[in-house]
């Protein structure tokens, strides 16, 4: 599943690997409390991965599905082994097996489960 490996390189020392699971004309918006994210572009990404603070940030999939070439991914996230919010987050994957487009929803304030 292209989002676990993806989510897998975002929680590595090495977030840039996480370009190799996204396609040169990806296109992404990142929901987080306050403020929205938004790229058109793999360089675009980067951009928003060069960003990023330096965490302990993991992300932990409680569910997944996937259909064709739709998938979908829900879980929490934990910061220094802290839970810190629940994520949702999908994609639309490109026949070469990279992501085209991504959208996700962090929340502090709600979880799906408990």
């Amino acid at each position: 599943m292209v989002l676990r490996e993806y989510l897998a390189c975002m929680d590595s020392s090495d977030p840039d690997k996480a370009l190799d699971w996204v396609e040169p004309d990806f296109q992404f918006l990142i929901a987080l409390p306050g403020r929205e994210v938004t790229g058109r572009s793999r360089d675009d990404f980067a951009a928003y991965i060069a960003g990023r603070a330096a965490t302990e940030r993991v992300h932990h999939v409680l569910r997944a599905a996937a259909d064709g070439d739709f998938e979908t991914v829900y879980g929490v996230v934990t910061d220094a082994g802290e839970r810190v919010g629940a994520f949702h987050s999908a994609a639309v994957v490109s026949p070469a097996g990279r992501m085209a487009r991504y959208q996700a929803y962090f929340s502090t304030s709600f979880e799906l489960f408990e």
